[in-house]
């Protein structure tokens, strides 16, 4: 802007002066280029004020917030064992082996042959008749240890975008990066469904240093003047209530965090009824998304997709939300849940040793390396449904305090990949190989296919203290408790997830209104396996420990979380 009010005054005084010279009028053309002074002069404040305000509204189209948090964990394990076996049919595998599917037990060369002088207490048993049914088939001894990580450090970056479009119309987005000190590969060992890196939990899993998109969606509100509204793009569905007295922030999502912290795409059909009913804050939303998409990407252009895509939908409610009062009602449902889903993992030497001998030989070469492998489920396993109520109150004395109700279920079809089906473990029928020269264990159905109920309580308080305020949270998840909450980011798991109990305290120290500290401890005394995932049968940790249940992955007893946070917000 200068620079074009600069030029058109030096074309006027090129343009005056020339004209002037050629009437040879020197006082006129002294006078004119005083007033031209004073012209550049004015222009010059003008464009000053011109540019501040070009300035402020291109800002006033995107506001920019956030905030920084780092912290030490001190992270202890219990009990850490390791106890992995199959579900096998041997009535299956013993009709196949008679009938000479897999040749001679006494040709060394056969498939039978091999497997049995690979496993010697298997061809005892098998030869003495004691494989009948669907029996474990044991894959590795059994292992138990403590495990501690005396210190694990992890820095958080979200950055919140806000941008007015219309009078109505708005758009929000928030990009994260969450990083483990001295780690960006952003990729973990698979040894537990935790280390899983997928769409759904990028926000609450250690990734790297770079900025995902956690959040990014538009609101349109008071459409044609009514109440309703619609919003669409990756949902604002995690640190919903009453999370977030534990995160020292204002409400993160719009779902429950009780039921759901999962990051997903989708779309919300609201409606604000307290305009209607005169309850402050009523507001009743229909809610849709999509949780995997099975065919785009997944090599379907060579026509053996058997996954299909996963879509959920539900309505959540907030009867009331006054400023001190808070009542929500969630129900929603997940339709055509695979067993798993797409995500990368490295592949652990220990399952390799099981599942890949072949490979194994290679890999024991190299130790320490693991190769990294997109992962996608292998079937459809069934329906889900989630429930539940919560209700919290601020008091006029600043305490806080909830109490959260939920409810699952899961209806399985009888389908199960290598992990197992709905809440269920696999059976595996033994089969040759593509070349007939190797029998490998494929899993054929699951072991049960009924519609299994869990629940879980969540209540907690939050009261002033000096300096800050103190708080203290508990919840318990029973057998078959399977929510939506695997993007919260605690490390040794989402402790809204766990089938068993978990206790937390801190203490919130305010340095000033945009920076805290937080000292804070959480126990776990996990009950039963796979907390966190619908894929699999809940077992009870101590009869693994005691070597008579088996577990895929390695299963925690109980363990701890001590950790220190400051937070900064800006």
């Amino acid at each position: 802007m200068r620079t074009l009010i600069s030029l058109l005054v030096a074309n006027a005084l090129a343009i005056s002066g020339s004209v002037y010279a050629s009437d040879n009028d020197a006082q006129k053309i002294a006078d004119l280029k005083a007033q031209l002074e004073d012209i550049t002069s004015e222009l010059d404040d003008l464009n000053d004020r011109v540019d501040s305000n070009e300035r402020h509204t291109a800002l006033d189209r995107l506001e920019i917030t956030g905030d920084f948090r780092t912290k030490a964990h001190t992270l202890h394990y219990q009990n850490v064992t390791w106890n992995p076996a199959i579900k096998v049919n041997f009535n299956d595998f013993g009709a196949k082996a008679m009938s000479g599917v897999f040749g001679s037990p006494t040709d060394a060369n056969s498939p039978l042959g091999k497997m049995m002088a690979a496993d010697p207490n298997l061809a005892a048993a098998f030869q003495n008749g004691q494989l009948q049914g669907v029996m474990p088939y044991v894959l590795a001894p059994k292992t138990t240890q403590d495990i501690d990580n005396d210190i694990f450090y992890t820095t958080r970056l979200r950055l919140n975008l806000k941008a007015k479009v219309w009078d109505n119309v708005s758009f929000a987005g928030r990009l994260s990066m969450y990083k483990n000190w001295g780690d960006s590969t952003g990729v973990k060992v698979f040894d537990s469904w935790n280390s899983f890196t997928m769409d759904g939990t990028n926000g609450g899993s250690t990734s790297g240093d770079w900025l995902r998109v956690e959040r990014a969606y538009f609101d349109w509100k008071n459409i044609n003047g009514s109440p309703l509204y619609l919003s669409i793009g990756r949902r604002p569905s995690t640190y919903g209530p009453p999370t977030q007295y534990r995160e020292n922030e204002k409400r993160g999502g719009t779902p429950s965090g009780h039921l759901v912290n999962f990051n997903f795409d989708g779309a919300t059909m609201g409606y604000h009824l307290g305009d209607i009913t005169g309850v402050e804050g009523q507001v009743v939303r229909f809610c849709y998304g999509q949780g995997f998409e099975s065919q785009w990407g997944n090599g379907e252009l060579f026509g053996d997709i058997v996954t299909k895509d996963t879509h959920l939908g539900g309505f959540n409610i907030d009867a009331i939300n006054d400023g001190k009062n808070f009542l929500q009602f969630t129900l929603f449902g997940a339709k055509d849940v695979n067993d798993g889903f797409k995500g990368t993992m490295a592949f652990p030497t220990q399952l390799a040793g099981i599942f890949a001998p072949t490979m194994y030989q290679d890999m024991q070469k190299f130790d320490n390396f693991n190769f990294v492998t997109r992962v996608q489920p292998s079937g459809v396993i069934g329906d889900m449904f989630l429930g539940g109520i919560g209700f919290s109150r601020e008091e006029d004395n600043d305490v806080k305090w909830f109490v959260s109700g939920g409810w699952t279920r899961a209806d399985g079809n009888g389908n199960a990949g290598m992990f197992g089906g709905m809440l269920s473990d696999a059976v595996f029928e033994a089969q040759l190989n593509s070349d007939g020269s190797e029998i490998i264990m494929m899993p054929s159905a699951a072991d049960d296919s009924g519609a299994k109920d869990g629940y879980s309580i969540y209540a907690g308080i939050q009261i002033p203290a000096p300096y800050g305020k103190v708080g203290f949270e508990y919840n318990y998840g029973s057998k078959y408790w399977t929510p939506f909450t695997q993007a919260q980011d605690d490390p040794i798991g989402s402790k809204l997830a766990t089938r068993g109990h978990v206790a937390e305290a801190y203490y919130m120290f305010d340095i000033n209104p945009n920076m805290f500290i937080k000292l804070a401890g959480m126990y776990y005394d996990f009950e039963y396996t796979g907390s966190g995932t619908p894929v699999g049968a809940p077992t009870k940790i101590d009869d693994v420990i005691e070597g008579s249940a088996y577990s895929m992955l390695p299963v925690v007893d109980t363990a701890y979380d001590l950790n220190a946070s400051l937070t900064v917000k800006f």
